[in-house]
């Protein structure tokens, strides 16, 4: 019998990989060196804009795009429930209130009708609405046009936590995420579609914006002679903002460039995968398969699969016992973030509250997809999953 593991997401890092890493390790420059510029540049080229900032990690550039983009306390940020938690933390790390709308029930992503719905609720109560942070799920774009339009007509900030979703394509334009939104929110964590170890990136057609994050990158200092009160000599730096360290080394940067060069591949492997799941599981009617809207394409970060649980003798934690048995690790995302303790205790969120959301962390099981997974493999998985699902 086998001894492989089957976890929901997994890095492949080549020996190509390996050789850029151990060249820069060799080096001269280990953090704030050329592999950092270039990495910037190829994402940059990626995303179709001219800006970009790499950083530590994705919470780090959500914290720098809050900050950047000037939120101010008690301003409301509205975000989906299904996500991870930074995706609304980087609210409350600028003393801004955090807020939810509800689930499209076909994509998973952010509902532009919910958004309005909370636009005038929060409108009744006298709080200013900032920003709309839209999350690309599992890797499908939002309704970027839609959540577009009501953001230009209330003046707020659009902001697209793109983690899950680079590589797809929204309306035919695999540029739009920085065509629709002020900011764009990267992550290079092992499990997302290329690695640098961890990493992040704030992409954005503003100018003034990849200044600012630049600046705050690095505790707020700059040497630019623009900025600085006086110049004292070629050593001489200021510090102008507060701001933090969140500076990504050069080695994981050349790692990154190294990946990004495989993205056509990787995203290939994983719609394959994705069409093998879904000719697989798309006639059971104990299992519900992502659908993708016409004229996108999805990026398979994850394979969102529905089981009807309510239908079945098994819970959902068994479930998971079983597989995991059997060596499948599984992984559910996301437990809805208003039900989390501290937004129960802090914001006074409840169960209902979000039941599109709610109703879908019931049934979501994220199986594993990623390259080099054999069509051995898949059998494997799809095999045990039918037969426990019972």
């Amino acid at each position: 019998m086998s001894d492989k593991i089957y976890s929901y997401g997994k890095q492949i890092i080549e020996d190509d990989d390996i050789a850029v890493v151990v060249e820069t390790l060799k080096g001269d420059w280990l953090t704030q060196g050329p592999s950092v510029s270039k990495f910037e540049e190829v994402l940059s080229k990626q995303l179709g804009t001219k800006y970009c900032t790499v950083t530590a990690n994705g919470t780090a550039s959500l914290h720098l795009m809050a900050i950047g983009l000037g939120w101010q306390p008690n301003e409301v940020i509205i975000t989906s429930p299904i996500t991870f938690l930074a995706s609304a933390n980087c609210a409350m790390y600028v003393n801004s209130i955090p807020d939810f709308a509800d689930i499209n029930p076909i994509t998973y992503t952010i509902d532009p009708l919910e958004v309005e719905k909370r636009l005038h609720f929060h409108k009744k109560k006298n709080r200013k609405v900032r920003a709309i942070v839209g999350v690309d799920f599992a890797g499908h774009p939002c309704d970027w046009s839609a959540l577009k339009e009501i953001a230009d007509l209330n003046n707020l900030q659009l902001i697209n936590d793109h983690c899950h979703a680079i590589g797809s394509v929204y309306n035919g334009d695999s540029h739009f995420a920085s065509k629709y939104a002020d900011a764009v929110n990267l992550s290079f964590h092992p499990v997302k579609h290329l690695t640098s170890g961890e990493g992040g990136a704030i992409v954005t057609r503003h100018e003034w914006l990849d200044k600012k994050v630049k600046i705050l990158r690095t505790h707020g200092m700059t040497k630019d002679p623009a900025l600085l009160s006086r110049y004292d000599g070629l050593w001489y730096y200021e510090m102008v903002e507060l701001g933090f360290n969140y500076r990504i080394t050069d080695f994981q940067c050349a790692l990154g460039v190294s990946q990004l060069a495989k993205l056509n591949r990787f995203l290939d492997a994983r719609k394959k995968i994705a069409m093998y799941y879904d000719k697989a599981f798309s006639s059971d009617h104990r299992f519900v398969i992502p659908e993708v809207q016409q004229g996108c394409t999805h990026a398979y970060h994850i394979y969102a699969l529905r089981i009807k649980f309510s239908e079945l003798k098994i819970s959902k934690k068994i479930f998971f016992e079983r597989l995991r048995s059997k060596r499948i690790f599984c992984q559910v995302h996301y437990i809805p973030v208003h039900l989390q303790p501290y937004y129960r205790t802090h914001f006074g969120f409840n169960e209902g509250d979000y039941p599109i959301a709610e109703q879908f962390y019931s049934e979501e099981v994220s199986i594993p997809c990623y390259p080099g997974l054999s069509e051995t493999d898949l059998e494997y998985i799809v095999e045990t999953i039918r037969a426990e699902a019972v």
